[in-house]
């Protein structure tokens, strides 16, 4: 039989160059391969006959035997309609169609037995089903119809007559040439031990199943399939990293460490912080390269749990580098850390693009003689002429605006690979850390520190704009400052930019006493540190800006966090925006500002953000309502979901288990030489080739 993967789809019956020209551009769609895994959307049970008079207009897709009566046609110009009366026995649908009309009378003939299947809807109090499908009776098998697939399209593949039905059709002629076995993708060892249908099988039954069992397990066969794949690519990652790269070995924890922990330290830190420092302890001691994601809210004390990493590396003889996104969130790494260092003979400096001349000399040579101990910076940090005399971990704080390569330049800045702890503020949950960090150790900071007062949360419609100014006033007048936050989305950039200059000039009416500044992402940069630096200074009471100030601004003296047309922010986004707030020991608020028309997905999203302030229950609501492509980071960190059929928020369970399978091929057989195993080396060296990009995250 012809290899599927190098059948140009332009040759399959029906389709020739016209069409392939649009399934390319749309789909994706190349080879008779490509097709086979389109998988359908949703199914229809075509088993079944129902009656005219158990219809009602809320009904979904039904199937009806009988015959049609006759035909009219009613309205003008685009109006015009064609309208066939059909009937069962049991009473009379309409039959409407609004374009081909001369087509539909010239096919269809009155009283003959057809197979009518589409939607119910009502109209004027009659039933009626738009563009049906319709069938001979003669030629319906109705037992071997089965679920009938239903398959995504777009209004391009439309305009060209590829709707779900013509999809269909195709696939059919697909599945009528598998009249051998294809290659199979999974070891015999795998299939018999977790019961999978067989790929050709499976393939078939996932577009043409007879029954609903049958299709359970067919899905179960090739989201297990996908997941595996996902998982062992990582972890054969790992695996070999692990083999390749060994770490320089901390041993002891000394004189910096316990000064620090015996003088300086500002307050108990909470058992989760102990529980982490202990993780991250036994990693730099262990050997091997420190690989660990340490994730935890805006707010829970990374920042300290990573300087006291540091601290432990200084104490072993290493320098220490903290990596930042931004030149603002660098200066305040710093300044924190410089603080909590006070007193301590420790030199640390600042290194990012704006620093130049002399003192940049000075910092370059102060890292070559080892004197400069800690390095904070921007990705300054990784140019050629930074170098170190003995760089032993690196942090890199909210590690998705960071490109992998760029983090993979750091590497080169040792004898070794330094041990590495990546943070992130963006909650992630635990399947999706599993396939974007699944080849890092993950540690989470699940407790806030004492004195610190969850976040008041408030929905409010954008009619009641005076008590949203009075409550305002009122924590101005206690000394507080206020965020107010604007969308800026790609789409609708200039309406946006516009709202938010209105937004900006009718605040500066409303409160002519406060000073107001404006940030935004289109703005130079000097512009958007002198702006920010108003605020964070405390001059400006009020900043209106855009997401910009999602990462980076850190404003104790903030308490109000007011976001405009909250309604099209995302779940992750709102609550990273309202982690702005909360910093000192007063209470805080955030308020949630949008109009009253919500659809249904947004009331959700702002239901839960009311009610909780955990930052992990929201990114597990998030990941479920928008799926993972969307999620904060996800886009940024060069992973792509290319996933055909499984679905990371619905099939968690089913991604653990799999991990579970691939880590015991890959513990039991790290270098791919057994040779039970050869297909899976195989199957997984020819993804990598293909353009299903699950790149590792190091």
């Amino acid at each position: 039989m012809f290899d599927l993967t190098t059948r140009d789809i332009k040759y399959l019956s029906g389709v020739g160059p016209q069409r392939a020209s649009v399934l390319n551009k749309e789909l994706g769609i190349y080879s008779f391969h490509d097709l086979l895994y389109y998988f359908p959307y949703k199914y229809v049970d075509r088993s079944r006959i129902y009656s005219i008079r158990e219809l009602d207009g809320a009904m979904p897709y039904i199937q009806l035997k009988g015959e049609i009566l006759g035909f009219e046609t009613a309205g003008e110009g685009r109006q015009r309609r064609l309208i066939a009366h059909f009937s069962d026995g049991t009473g009379i649908v309409d039959l409407i169609w609004f374009q081909g009309i001369k087509y539909i009378i010239g096919k269809y003939k009155v009283h003959q037995e057809y197979i009518v299947f589409g939607k119910p809807s009502v109209f004027n109090g009659r039933i009626n089903i738009a563009h049906p499908d319709i069938d001979l009776a003669s030629e319906v098998k109705l037992s071997a119809m089965g679920l009938q697939p239903y398959y995504n399209t777009t209004e391009k593949m439309k305009r060209s007559s590829l709707n779900s039905h013509a999809l269909e059709k195709m696939m059919k002629t697909v599945v009528q040439l598998l009249n051998e076995p294809l290659p199979e993708t999974l070891s015999p060892g795998i299939l018999a031990e977790h019961h999978l249908m067989p790929l050709t099988e499976a393939l078939i039954n996932i577009h043409f199943p007879s029954n609903p069992e049958v299709l359970r397990k067919a899905q179960y066969r090739l989201k297990f399939e996908e997941l595996f794949y996902v998982q062992l690519n990582i972890l054969r990652y790992a695996k070999d990293r692990q083999q390749k790269y060994r770490g320089y070995i901390f041993e002891k924890v000394g004189e910096v460490f316990n000064t620090f922990y015996s003088r300086n330290l500002p307050f108990e830190l909470t058992n989760a912080q102990k529980r982490v420092l202990k993780e991250i302890r036994w990693d730099l001691g262990s050997g091997k390269q420190m690989n660990r994601l340490l994730q935890g809210d805006v707010g829970s004390g990374k920042t300290l749990v990573a300087l006291m990493s540091m601290l432990i590396a200084l104490d072993n003889g290493f320098q220490a580098c903290m990596m930042a996104p931004t030149e603002i969130l660098a200066s305040q790494h710093f300044e924190t850390v410089r603080e909590l260092l006070y007193g301590m003979d420790v030199r640390v400096e600042l290194l990012t693009g704006s620093i130049k001349g002399k003192r940049r000399e000075a910092i370059l040579n102060g890292l070559l003689t080892g004197e400069v101990r800690i390095l904070i910076g921007t990705h300054a940090v990784i140019e050629d002429t930074v170098n170190f005399a003995s760089l032993g971990l690196v942090v890199i704080d909210e590690q998705h605006r960071f490109g992998v390569a760029q983090r993979a330049r750091l590497w080169t800045k040792s004898v070794q690979p330094p041990h590495v702890l990546v943070m992130t503020a963006t909650p992630i949950p635990r399947t999706l850390a599993m396939t974007l960090y699944g080849d890092l150790d993950v540690s989470v900071i699940d407790e806030l520190p004492p004195g610190r007062k969850p976040i008041a949360t408030i929905h409010q419609f954008d009619n009641r704009r005076e008590s949203l100014y009075r409550s305002m006033r009122k924590q101005i007048a206690e000394g507080r400052q206020v965020y107010i936050v604007y969308p800026l989305i790609k789409e609708s950039e200039k309406i946006d930019l516009k709202n938010l200059e209105e937004g900006y000039w009718h605040i500066c009416e409303e409160f002519p006493d406060c000073k107001v500044c404006k940030v935004h992402g289109k703005m130079k940069p000097a512009e958007k540190d002198a702006q920010m630096q108003l605020f964070v200074s405390g001059e400006a009471q009020i900043m209106v800006a855009t997401t910009v100030i999602e990462v980076g601004v850190n404003v104790p003296n903030a308490s109000v966090m007011i976001i405009e047309n909250a309604e099209r922010f995302g779940l992750s986004q709102l609550h990273q925006l309202r982690g702005r707030v909360g910093r000192g020991a007063d209470q805080s608020y955030c308020i949630l500002v949008t109009g009253y028309k919500l659809a249904e997905d947004t009331r959700k999203r702002l239901e839960i953000m009311v009610r909780t302030n955990d930052g992990f229950e929201i990114a597990e609501a998030d990941l479920k309502l928008r799926g993972p492509g969307d999620l904060e980071g996800t886009q940024q960190s060069g992973v792509a979901f290319d996933l055909k059929i499984a679905d990371i928020a619905r099939d968690g369970q089913l991604l653990q288990y799999v991990r579970g399978v691939a880590q015991a091929i890959v513990d039991k057989d790290p270098n791919g030489a057994l040779p039970e195993n050869e297909i899976l080396w195989r199957q997984l060296k020819a993804l990598r080739k293909t353009n299903v990009n699950w790149a590792a995250i190091s």
